[in-house]
């Protein structure tokens, strides 16, 4: 049984094929002899946690409750599901104590797996109380840094081209309805220093 030469075009097909191959291998042994003598991290960590006992409980709980199948905490799990590193700069301890509660009704719509059953995660809202609090602690101790792409705060000071780029395409509704988060932050920590200083009076 005679072969049949490949054409000229297959020839190039998979010489070109052959050619990324061999870059993407060069590439990743490189990148990985950088990653292992470099005496500072390749990428900078900007999520973090401090666990309380009770937040402790809850990382168990949520193991043992299969969470991570579905989420990532801890550069732990898949990615299912929403990554769940830096949510707790996110939302408050109420909120995703709510959430694990009844999911539909802090979201005011459906979701894809929380919810009733036979949603995939319906077993999260039917954990007892105790340790949906617990699991809902240690996620708020998911902790992400201002600036992060996880957190809710910008880095501080001010980006000049974030503020050349919203005031020549945010539309003008969007300048009256919405504020600079920094401005409203830095107004509630004036308010909480005024109410401070009244105490102490």
């Amino acid at each position: 049984m005679s072969k049949t030469p490949l054409k000229s075009g297959e020839k190039i097909l998979f010489t070109i094929f052959g050619v990324f191959f061999v870059l993407a291998m060069i590439g990743y042994g490189v990148l990985e002899y950088i990653r292992l003598n470099s005496e500072e991290p390749l990428f900078v960590q900007r999520t973090f946690f401090d666990f309380s006992e009770k937040g402790l409980k809850g990382s168990e709980l949520y193991r043992k409750a299969n969470c991570n199948a579905c989420h990532r905490a801890l550069r732990s799990g898949t990615s299912m599901g929403l990554s769940l590193d830096g949510l707790g700069s996110k939302r408050s301890l109420e909120w995703i104590e709510a959430f694990l509660r009844n999911p539909e009704e802090v979201y005011e719509g459906p979701t894809i797996d929380h919810g009733a059953p036979p949603k995939e995660a319906a077993y999260v809202s039917q954990l007892p109380e105790e340790d949906r609090h617990l699991i809902a602690v240690f996620i708020s101790e998911l902790k992400a840094e201002p600036g992060s792409s996880v957190a809710k705060v910008p880095p501080p000071g001010r980006s000049e081209f974030i503020d050349r780029m919203v005031g020549a395409w945010a539309p003008e509704e969007w300048k009256e309805k919405y504020r600079d988060i920094r401005e409203r932050l830095k107004e509630e920590e004036q308010a909480q220093e005024r109410l401070g200083e009244t105490a102490d009076e």
